[in-house]
């Protein structure tokens, strides 16, 4: 049961436990000749079970004094679900709408307000998932680590309502979503779930050590790209070559450098919210394997059930005393 107590030493009052087993706690009334009755059962058995009932409520009293608790423990799970990391973007342009214009209060959503909408529905649903969040803009940012509390994730996803910032660095965002995974088993799908407005230029070096780390870590990469009205996309073919660079169009590279990984990627191109709904759902769809997993049941006190316990247990004795015979 992994039991403990906050205060060892008061247990040595369930030695007064004893005391109703002992002693007998009824009104005596005098009878001639008593070995000519005949034994009585019941009597027998409602004399044993007051006296039991005596010593769990003074058991509850003392364990609730004490202070008793269930430690922490983790139980062994397996459902359907994933890890899954939530990188998001919160540079400037992330607080517009698809439309390009300032988000204003009554008017359109902004897509940052769009994803963290749509990205709580999505944690909603994934009740097996691990799931931690991580941001970026200039620098990355640690949001919260693979958890399966889905209130603490629903809570960092709203936290990163705050101002946002004026870069992009997304090979640093991406760096800090794969390292979620370090020290972690290889079990179940590990996915990072990366929803960004735009890109930049990644440099050769750190190139190649996203290389290795996809590869090292085993990682599904989805990009859901929002993408703001009259933007190029991440489809586009420029119409002139000269444009054909990751400085003119650093989308268009990133998506091909994505592609290059040899790991399972898909991209979504959202151009409004309801595309961005789709693209979630679908990923909702089909990222359902078999996970196994540790959930964490945090520290439970026991001490009131103790005391509700032993409180009824009297209330019982009162009844009991109340109904004795008045000879």
């Amino acid at each position: 049961m992994n039991l403990a107590v906050e205060q060892p030493w008061l247990l040595a009052g369930l030695l007064f436990c004893a005391l109703p087993l002992l002693r007998y706690g009824q009104r005596v009334a005098g009878h001639p000749a008593l070995d000519l009755i005949p034994a009585d059962g019941l009597s027998l058995a409602v004399d044993a079970a007051i006296r039991l009932l005596g010593a769990l409520a003074l058991a509850g009293l003392v364990l609730g004094m004490a202070g008793i608790y269930r430690t922490e423990q983790q139980v062994e799970r397996i459902g359907h679900g994933a890890h899954i990391v939530l990188l998001l973007d919160r540079s400037n342009s992330m607080d517009q709408t698809f439309a390009g214009t300032a988000a204003e209060t009554g008017g359109a959503e902004s897509k940052a307000a769009a994803a963290r909408r749509l990205l709580s529905q999505f944690v909603e649903r994934r009740e097996h998932d691990l799931i931690g969040v991580a941001a970026y803009s200039t620098s990355p940012l640690f949001v919260t680590p693979l958890t399966e509390n889905k209130q603490a994730v629903a809570a960092a996803i709203a936290a990163t309502a705050r101002p946002a910032l004026a870069y992009t660095n997304v090979s640093k965002g991406l760096a800090l979503a794969l390292s979620y995974f370090d020290q972690r088993p290889a079990v179940g799908a590990r996915i990072v779930l990366l929803v960004s407005d735009g890109a930049a230029v990644i440099d050769p070096d750190s190139e190649a050590k996203l290389r290795e780390l996809f590869q090292r870590q085993q990682v599904r990469l989805y990009w859901v790209f929002l993408r703001t009205a009259n933007s190029p996309g991440l489809f586009d073919q420029p119409s002139d070559p000269r444009d054909d660079n990751a400085q003119a169009m650093p989308e268009r590279y990133l998506h091909l450098f994505f592609s290059s990984l040899h790991i399972p990627y898909q991209a979504y191109q959202a151009e409004d919210p309801g595309a961005m709904r789709q693209a979630i759902e679908d990923i909702n769809r089909l990222e359902q394997q078999p996970l196994h997993y540790f959930e964490r049941i945090p520290k439970q006190d026991l001490a009131p059930l103790c005391y509700r316990s032993a409180a009824l247990l009297l209330l019982l004795l009162i009844a009991v005393k109340a109904c004795e015979a008045k000879c």
